[in-house]
């Protein structure tokens, strides 16, 4: 049975191959489409983990930093620091945009961090070049994705920035290189106005009645820097003392802070439930396609390579070849088939992850459920051709 099914191949072994392979191009999409869905998940959990934080307290009923905007006075750290429970608390900036790097633009996520020491919540945990933003103004560490240098400028709005050190892995949950600057600088980035617009915000200003009153004095100055200032920051990140929850150390902000305060799995849960919840339904809808097209592409050819060989398999009806051999070949034909186009398929994906521009994660329990996926579909597109072999008629041997 195994020599019938092999020496069947051989006779159209050309076919055979050129479509294995083409089978094999569109699992290795199907295998990096899952992948990036991994590389996805996987980003948003080293964002969480990278920030060194336990607690993410932020503008109350949002969402917090990573999934929208969140805006909260830059003050409040030292009453949160005093909480019991935490161990540590630092405010933090989040502002996705496009730096400069000499003449082009890199996407990237302006991390805004505050002064400290390596360890403090939202520094980058290690590096692997340079050394860590000792100077409260223009410097800069950089995720090696960025595609920066040790003593490259960045520009950032008016400002330049000198990269001092380099990060591995450092990113955004949409996969968008992080760099890291001083708090204040950062603040100025998001929050302040342009000139333009702070002057047309004090001619508005001045032109109203209620701010303008003679008998109050200082009145207009003091509305006017509260328009223009910058006190703001996104977040502030909290790390807990060992003996104590995120349960118990979130409740008392939450309460008399009148906060939002999110824990690991809250946020997690934030990340992947909504922030990239429509990709992985886009991922999940394309991979769907890819199976359907998949099995069509196996059937089509196993019926074709069975349509092909008619007359020979009247010849072995008519010497007495009992129905489950005949339908053991084509089988064996469709998961060869099936197997020559994984064997592509895990090379391709393998080769091309690296090329993509963000991060792709290949896991091998999702080979070995692709693989799976793979046979049964070569094993259910082989029916059509089992169903045609078995209705062969003994006699067009004869006939023919």
């Amino acid at each position: 049975m195994i020599s019938l099914a092999g020496r069947d191949i051989l006779h159209a072994w050309g076919k055979f191959i050129f479509t294995g392979i083409g089978l094999g191009l569109l699992i290795g999409v199907t295998l990096t489409m899952a992948g990036v869905y991994r590389g996805m998940v996987a980003d948003g959990k080293a964002l969480l983990d990278n920030s060194g934080a336990d607690l993410w307290v932020v503008q109350k009923n949002t969402l917090g930093p990573y999934a929208e905007s969140s805006s909260v006075y830059d003050d409040l750290w030292r009453s949160i620091r005093a909480m019991p429970g935490v161990a540590a608390a630092a405010n933090v900036t989040y502002l996705t945009m496009q730096v400069g790097r000499g003449s082009e633009d890199v996407r990237a996520t302006v991390v805004g961090i505050t002064a400290g020491e390596p360890g403090t919540p939202g520094w980058p945990p290690y590096l692997v070049a340079g050394r860590q933003i000792t100077r409260g103004h223009y410097e800069a560490v950089a995720d090696l994705a960025s595609g920066f240098k040790l003593g490259d400028h960045i520009k950032i709005r008016r400002n330049l920035y000198t990269v001092v050190g380099l990060t591995r892995r450092m990113v955004s949950s949409s996969g968008d290189p992080m760099i890291y600057i001083p708090l204040k600088d950062a603040q100025e980035a998001q929050f302040l106005k342009d000139n333009d617009a702070i002057l047309m915000q004090r001619r508005r200003t001045e032109a109203n009645p209620m701010f303008n009153r003679p008998g109050v004095p200082g009145l207009l100055d003091a509305v006017i820097a509260s328009q223009t200032s910058n006190s703001y920051v996104n977040a502030i990140l909290v790390r807990i003392q060992p003996g104590y929850t995120a349960d118990e150390v979130a409740a008392p902000i939450r309460r008399w802070q009148r906060l939002t305060v999110y824990t690991r799995a809250q946020m997690e849960g934030i990340l992947i439930g909504k922030v990239i919840s429509t990709s992985a339904k886009q991922i999940g809808l394309f991979l769907l396609i890819l199976a359907v097209v998949s099995a069509a592409i196996v059937a089509f050819i196993i019926y074709t390579l069975t349509l092909d060989k008619i007359r020979e398999i009247a010849v072995l009806k008519l010497i007495g070849t009992r129905n489950r051999t005949i339908a053991a070949m084509i089988l064996q034909q469709a998961l060869a088939l099936g197997l020559i186009g994984f064997a592509v398929g895990k090379i391709t994906a393998t080769f091309a992850a690296p090329l993509f521009p963000k991060y792709v994660l290949l896991m091998p329990q999702d080979s070995v459920a692709g693989f799976g996926a793979l046979m049964l579909i070569c094993a259910l597109a082989s029916l059509v051709a089992i169903r045609m072999a078995l209705k062969v008629d003994p006699a067009e041997a004869i006939g023919g």
